[in-house]
């Protein structure tokens, strides 16, 4: 562990320490499930900061070409974004969240679809906005052909079949009407937006009013995560959004209750996970991360790797 780091988790095991005088954590108790803890969550900080540092270092615009094997579309949404092209930005964020990165193919997925098939033109924001039914023909005769791909860890139930309930097509026309073709992307998080808004705010509306199709909690808050990160709109969430959801909510449980299976109010258990990364000064995103990795291994850390 770098000093910074050490430094860094040795401020968070204390303060979880001051925590838990005036609020029940039971979970971590025991020394070695606060070391587990706390080194999840400066994994969790070095994700978000890398993301957040995209630009520090030259990116190469080859990371824009899904033809290559260099393409990112994460590194190629910022680069968009750089550009002043926010619908494309977001568009690669989405196709990428659904997807999503598979250890062995990456983000191969992304890569085949957003490039059609390496045999163009490329399903961009534009093209894809303007004819919906073209994408869905084009999934229909093409299907076969990304049969057998895997999605993401956290997308590994998705499919590609044409002839699946809610199917690919379906995801991408309700992303696009949620958008709005002529409208664009800022222009739909305007819609959100108040004199009284901040970012918290802008977020939780945003995460109430998605009707992406196949985007459960888990989606909804990759995505705006994302987007936020990479400041394609100032956004940021301000509740770990616990209902519906598995690891993050059995973490929640372990950390107050010592038991992963306890029975346990979501409101309750958000309020405080909310107090506690206040206290800690750490974004819901990491609490919501680490927790959901904690859990796995209460007492010994072991890395996340996708």
């Amino acid at each position: 562990m770098k000093p910074a780091d050490y430094k860094r988790d040795q401020e968070l095991q204390a303060g979880l320490v001051a925590f838990s005088r005036h609020t029940s954590l039971l979970g971590i108790v025991d020394a070695r499930a606060r070391s587990s803890l706390t080194r999840q969550m400066i994994d969790s900080l070095h994700r978000i900061a890398f993301v957040r540092r995209l630009g520090d270092r030259p990116i190469d615009p080859r990371r824009m070409d899904p033809t290559t094997d260099l393409f990112d579309p994460i590194k190629a949404a910022f680069l968009h974004d750089r550009a002043g092209d926010k619908d494309e930005a977001a568009w690669l964020v989405f196709l990428s969240t659904h997807f999503g990165y598979h250890r062995r193919i990456k983000w191969e997925l992304t890569r085949l679809v957003y490039g059609g098939l390496d045999e163009g033109p490329r399903w961009t924001w534009n093209r894809t906005s303007s004819d919906v039914d073209g994408f869905r023909r084009w999934h229909e005769s093409h299907a076969s052909r990304l049969a057998g791909l895997p999605f993401g860890n956290h997308r590994k139930y998705e499919s590609l079949r044409p002839s699946a309930e809610n199917n690919l097509a379906d995801t991408i026309a309700s992303y696009v009407n949620w958008v709005g073709p002529n409208r664009g992307f800022t222009l739909m998080v305007a819609d959100v937006d108040t004199p009284q808004s901040n970012s918290k705010m802008r977020f939780d509306r945003l995460y109430r009013a998605s009707p992406i199709v196949q985007f459960g909690r888990t989606a909804k808050f990759d995505f705006l995560t994302m987007i936020g990160k990479l400041n394609i709109a100032d956004i940021e969430p301000p509740y770990p959004y616990l209902e519906g959801a598995t690891g993050p909510t059995r973490g929640a449980k372990l950390l107050v209750a010592g038991d992963p299976q306890a029975r346990a109010s979501v409101s309750e258990l958000s309020n405080i996970v909310v107090a506690l990364g206040d206290s800690l000064g750490v974004g819901m995103q990491t609490m919501e991360d680490s927790l959901c990795n904690w859990q796995k291994s209460q007492f010994q850390y072991l890395p996340f790797r996708g």
